[in-house]
């Protein structure tokens, strides 16, 4: 009897003992999923960039869908445009498209629209959003009904609709002054930023690098600041060959 008991005890204790693992792997899934952020510039979707072969794969103008190189298709992302702090929810419809690594992600003229972007400088923080997000499943439900109404809607001229006024909102765009720079990484020690800043001189044509103190343990290596596209895309391009895995552009640092 008291051997039934011994097996009993023990059989429950890896029960318990399976259940917190899946519980350990469903956490560390969650925290995996919300590890991936960016803040950049967007590539908003034009025909003219296909047939310019800019951009491999056409998308739907009048949806919530964005192309990205880095997040799993069928993703949820949260794209906010920082000036105003307008955001939407989009869903990643392909990771295996070509453009620029300048953009941090293709979107739709209706998201775009939906931010108030200044197409000339679309800049968005860029956020993946876990599956287990009680905030994307709630979205998700919704989803469906925005895209039919979408696919019906015309491409050009979308407007949206604000829940507390009953006229609909023009498009606002701030204009500011165009100054950016570009976030290589944040080190623990001095030492290893300036470390960084000699490997970007002696691998790179850059030269414009400084290293900002943000606190006692922590250094950020930037390039900058520049105050044209042009010329932010032409840095950002060359660093490429280090192969840093998630370079960012910030505002007005």
């Amino acid at each position: 009897m008291n051997f039934k008991k011994v097996i009993l005890i023990i059989l429950l204790f890896l029960l318990s003992a399976c259940n917190q693992f899946d519980q350990n792997n469903k956490s560390l899934v969650y925290i995996s999923d919300q590890k991936y952020s960016n803040t950049g510039f967007a590539l908003i979707y034009d025909d003219k960039l296909k047939k310019e072969k800019k951009i491999s794969k056409k998308i739907d103008n009048r949806s919530l869908l964005i192309f990205h190189n880095k997040i799993k298709k069928n993703s949820f992302v949260k794209i906010t445009n920082p000036v105003n702090q307008r955001s939407v929810i989009a869903e990643v419809i392909s990771n295996n498209v070509n453009f620029s690594n300048f953009y941090n992600s293709v979107i739709t003229k209706r998201i775009a629209e939906e931010l108030y972007l200044d197409p000339n400088e679309p800049y968005i923080d860029l956020i993946l959003i876990s599956k287990n997000s009680t905030f994307v499943a709630k979205k998700a439900k919704t989803f469906d009904e925005e895209k039919k109404v979408a696919e019906k809607a015309p491409v050009d001229g979308i407007t949206i609709d604000n829940l507390g006024k009953d006229k609909r909102e023009e498009l606002k765009i701030t204009k500011n002054k165009f100054l950016y720079s570009i976030k290589i990484a944040d080190f623990y020690y001095r030492d290893s930023a300036e470390n960084m800043v000699n490997r970007i001189k002696d691998e790179t044509n850059v030269k414009k690098s400084v290293i900002k103190k943000l606190s006692k343990t922590k250094y950020r290596v930037l390039l900058g600041p520049f105050n044209d596209i042009k010329k932010l895309e032409k840095s950002f391009n060359e660093i490429k060959v280090l192969n840093f895995e998630n370079i960012e552009i910030l505002k007005d640092v």
